[in-house]
């Protein structure tokens, strides 16, 4: 070890040997590419000039893949008979350019704009009977 430089130990979840040994003060670029999607743990370990040691933890997800979305079905539904799902999965791409085909997720109209429209034809045929009786 350097005599006037903290060093710290990089650890990714359980492995025994570290991702990386560092002097600080270190800028690091930790490619997320190489780990498999979920929940990881960032584990460094500091060692001072003076010997003493430090441990932090941070919890952190990996999500690489491509994204998945689902309308007709949430977390903790209680269902039954049959479902319409819609499920689209579409990836980020090389990030250096934008892939427009699947990167949207379709999606059903609302309720809430149905009840507009219901409410709109409703007063509009109104109206025409109410203006038309005055003629």
């Amino acid at each position: 070890m350097t005599k006037d430089k903290s060093k710290v130990f990089l650890f990714i979840d359980n492995d025994p040997a570290p991702i990386a040994e560092l002097d600080t003060p270190i800028v690091f670029d930790l490619d997320t590419k190489k780990l498999t999607d979920g929940e990881h743990i960032l584990k460094i370990i500091s060692h001072s000039p003076t010997g003493r040691e430090g441990i932090r933890t941070i919890h952190f997800t990996v999500a690489n893949g491509p994204a998945i979305r689902i309308e007709g079905l949430k977390n903790k539904d209680v269902v039954d008979g049959t479902l319409s799902l819609m499920i689209n999965a579409y990836d980020k791409g090389n990030q250096k350019s934008f892939l427009i085909n699947g990167s949207e997720t379709p999606q059903t109209i609302p309720f809430w704009i149905w009840i507009i429209i219901i409410l709109f034809i409703g007063w509009a045929l109104y109206y025409e009977i109410t203006s038309a009786n005055i003629q």
